[in-house]
């Protein structure tokens, strides 16, 4: 299942969305993991949301363009978007 999930992410539109971050760049779009997972370990391919490269770099806190709290609200609301895709093409 997971790596069905990764590849279907390809060219799939960003579903994180941060405002004023997001580029909209469809062929940026991957699978992207929350951090947290502790010794360098992906959290599950099922709490992950399509971002693109922007979103990816917020949530990731390589950018810092806005505080962490509000990247990771949307990031959390990026997964739900994400899970209901993955149920109407039943990856889920």
């Amino acid at each position: 299942m997971s790596k069905a999930i990764r590849e279907f992410a390809r060219g799939k539109e960003c579903q994180i969305r941060i405002y004023g971050v997001c580029n909209r760049n469809n062929e940026t779009v991957v699978l992207c993991h929350l951090n947290g997972g502790g010794l360098s370990l992906k959290r599950s391919d099922i709490h992950a949301a399509f971002g693109c490269s922007a979103c990816h770099d917020e949530v990731d806190r390589r950018s810092m363009k806005i505080d962490k709290d509000t990247a990771q609200i949307a990031f959390y609301e990026g997964v739900i978007r994400t899970q209901e895709l993955l149920q109407k093409e039943g990856l889920m």
